[in-house]
């Protein structure tokens, strides 16, 4: 029995995805767990395993191509012989095609035999025109709009074989060989009459679909929550003490233990303690979430990624550590799972490890906070401003950035005030000691 593929949701907000590369061809065989595909939103780009073991019957999506989380975009046959057949019934070519289901390719039908029919209203008679038309309902992937643009196509010009007409790839490069074009655009970059020789240099490159997707986020972020940020001081002294003593002997055991494993404790208990920083607004109501699922704010070459920790408020310090360190490194690596990326409460950023003191961040939707640590330096510091006394301190600023709506300050405030406190007394759940 035949096995659809679908594109699966790599965190709440995530409506679509694009396929990166295929790691099969249809008639391979392929097993259980196997990477099967890699794809790439705003919040990952990872490889996609294999449910099941089988026969690729069919691809349904090309690489370069975006689609709607939830569409097929594999087939999958129990048998060799099963594939074979559906294949021969959908037709020959590189990549076999088949139809979607009912359910979830129903509206692209509709929308595409919309588009023809007004097409063929107009006089439009011809097939290219009417593959023109069915463009106009739907959109160019990124990979296609890279191609049209580095070789100065005319899509109107091209047969689009994908669903309701839709031009891909394969169509490009079909008419890019008939076409003779094996190259890009020859000639010198267009400039402006008066560029200066400086810009003779500037490149222009489309956004990655993480980074377009990135772009949406933010501002549909600026534009969703009232946002305000409110900035404490915090002394990290104790909290070093005790992560040079815990160090050594938890390296053995192969944890890496930094200052994030600590604040993410702070954070979890703070937020157990203060509900409303933990909830979000949906609609006209406020949803409080039981459990305290923080997201870590990972860096990497062509954007940045928020793999989330789950239920952090029952997680020991040592616990902690593994869990952030292992997040991390496989978002680095792209082997995130879907899990690993849903159901985050709460968002902790770290760009205190590039330098920085102070930062104020932009709220992660549909969550009401985000908590910036600054980086943690040696700093001299007054301990009893009776006496004037000073010494040199272990100094960090923590910034919050919430989201009015919901939050008001004086919450917002008793929150991290609350955070420097067990920070600034190490009081830490630690379940194994050296």
């Amino acid at each position: 029995m035949a096995v659809e593929i679908r594109m699966p949701q790599m965190g709440e907000s995530i409506t679509e995805g694009t396929v990166v590369r295929w790691f099969v061809q249809p008639g391979d065989r392929i097993e259980r767990d196997a990477p099967l595909l890699e794809i790439s939103t705003d919040k990952v780009d990872t490889e996609v395993p294999c449910p099941e073991a089988g026969w690729v019957a069919a691809v349904l999506v090309e690489e370069g191509d975006t689609v709607p989380v939830d569409t097929p975009v594999c087939v999958l046959a129990a048998s060799a012989e099963e594939a074979a057949k559906q294949r021969a019934g959908a037709g020959t070519g590189a990549r076999t095609r088949m139809e979607p289901s009912p359910t979830t390719g129903a509206t692209k039908t509709a929308a595409a035999a919309a588009a023809a029919a007004a097409a063929a209203a107009a006089g439009s008679g011809t097939g290219s025109d009417v593959t023109a038309a069915n463009r106009s309902a739907g959109r160019l992937s990124p990979a296609v709009r890279r191609l049209v643009r580095e070789h100065d196509i005319d899509v109107s010009l091209v047969h689009g074989s994908g669903d309701g007409g839709r031009v891909t790839r394969d169509d490009i490069l079909a008419f890019i060989e008939r076409r003779g074009d094996t190259t890009k655009r020859s000639g010198p970059p267009p400039t402006a009459p008066d560029a200066a020789p400086s810009e003779l240099f500037d490149r222009i490159e489309p956004m990655s679909n993480m980074r377009r997707k990135i772009a949406e986020h933010m501002v549909a972020s600026r534009r969703t929550s009232a946002h305000v940020s409110t900035v404490h001081e915090t002394d990290f002294t104790e909290v070093r003490t005790l992560r040079d003593r815990l160090r050594p002997v938890w390296q053995r055991r192969g944890v890496k233990l930094t200052y994030l494993p600590f604040l993410a404790q702070a954070v979890a208990r703070g937020l157990v303690e203060n509900p409303t920083i933990n909830a979000t607004i949906v609609d006209e109501e406020i949803h409080y979430r039981g459990d305290v699922n923080l997201g870590f704010a990972v860096a990497i070459p062509d954007g940045l990624i928020v793999p989330v920790l789950h239920k952090v408020d029952r997680l020991s310090l040592e616990q902690l550590a593994s869990g952030v360190n292992d997040l991390a490194e496989r978002a680095r690596a792209r082997t995130l799972k879907p899990d690993d990326v849903q159901g985050g409460t709460f968002t902790i950023t770290n760009p205190g490890v590039f330098g920085t003191l102070i930062a104020t961040p932009i709220i992660n939707q549909p969550q009401a906070a985000i908590l910036c640590l600054g980086a943690v330096k040696k700093r001299v510091v007054v301990l009893d401003e009776k006496n004037d006394s000073i010494a040199v301190r272990s100094m960090a600023y923590l910034s919050l950035t919430f989201d009015h709506r919901l939050i008001d300050g004086a919450t917002a405030d008793r929150f991290l005030r609350g955070v420097c406190e067990t920070i600034e007394t190490a009081d830490f759940r630690v379940d194994v000691e050296p």
